[in-house]
């Protein structure tokens, strides 16, 4: 579908500003709050929060609130969003503003890792106590037993893999398995979690989520467990994801409902307060999965609902085929 003139004109209006063009340009890298930008751009959160109207309101981006804080994105889709994809394509990335606002952006990634990694460092060893203070983990754990199937599995990959728990739950159907996770202190303790538990079937490895470089349609069982609540792009994690499930395997992944606990985010470093079923589903694509969802209340007064995505890999779909080859 081909935009109209007049359609055209309004999105190369909104973009036609400069400091709109920079918000675009950092949103193509990837969501960002609106205090992010504020600080890359070095200008106040109403005049930033007026452009992001502007753009907003030409459907160049996408707004959603999260708990206290609100995120943006570049829009998915149409035809407009096309076009700003092209204009950002042709800017020289040596630009001096651009680039100026490339280099800010790294320090505030910097400076979330180094956050990130300090708080995983102090609570790797007691992070299964941690976690057990905001849901029953016994119940999702039989939950995810229920979701992933009997088995067996050629081949079992677990993103953020952490102590190690979905291992040694999952490992036992699995005849080789891989953990993959930023955390050394992470993967010292899984590793030492997977030896006790005899799985000698089980490879942990340091590993990024965003791209993991093992091949397409590597492993018929996929789990994220409690993960994209800490990312800073879990759409492209999900997307990662996906391209490793092979076609008629399933991807699981397990994190929260939407919710309104903000000190999860001030004291244990939640980007995200949850995820609704419309996210996950739009990031899995159109057709590529059959999507199950199941959803199990809070057993503790922390309020926190856990959601199980199940998705099982369309086998011969040309969805399934195309987001493989993406």
């Amino acid at each position: 579908m081909k935009l109209r003139a007049s359609q055209a004109v309004e999105v190369l209006r909104a973009a036609g500003e400069p400091t709109r063009l920079r918000i675009l340009a950092l949103l193509a890298r990837e969501e960002l709050a609106v205090l992010e930008l504020c600080g890359v751009l070095d200008q106040s959160q109403p005049r930033v929060s007026r452009h992001l109207k502007l753009l907003a309101e030409a459907g160049l981006v996408e707004r959603f609130p999260d708990g206290a804080w609100v995120f943006y994105r570049l829009t998915g889709g149409g035809q407009g969003g096309g076009l700003i994809r092209e204009v950002l394509d042709r800017i020289d990335p040596a630009d001096l503003v651009f680039a100026r606002d490339a280099e800010r952006l790294h320090a505030v990634f910097a400076e979330r890792a180094s956050v990130a990694s300090d708080y995983f460092a102090r609570n790797a060893a007691r992070w299964d106590e941690i976690r057990s203070l905001y849901i029953a983990e016994g119940d999702v754990e039989d939950a995810i037993l229920q979701a992933a199937g009997p088995g067996p599995f050629k081949r079992l990959v677990d993103l953020g893999s952490g102590t190690g728990r979905m291992l040694t739950l999952l490992g036992p159907r699995a005849g080789a398995a891989l953990g993959l996770d930023l955390s050394q202190q992470m993967l010292n303790i899984a590793r030492n979690h997977v030896s006790e538990a005899g799985l000698k079937v089980c490879e942990l490895r340091h590993g990024d989520i965003f791209g993991t470089r093992l091949p397409d349609a590597d492993a018929d069982l996929v789990v994220v467990h409690q993960v994209l609540h800490y990312l800073t792009d879990p759409a492209a994690a999900v997307k990662e994801a996906a391209r490793i499930t092979a076609p008629g395997g399933r991807l699981i992944i397990v994190d929260f409902a939407p919710h309104k606990l903000e000190f999860l985010r001030e004291q244990h470093q939640h980007r995200r307060l949850g995820f609704s079923d419309a996210e996950i589903r739009r990031w899995l694509g159109e057709g590529a999965f059959d999507i199950r969802v199941e959803t199990l209340p809070p057993a503790r007064d922390a309020g926190l609902t856990v959601k199980i995505w199940t998705a099982a890999k369309v086998a011969d779909s040309a969805a399934a085929r195309q987001r493989t080859a993406a």
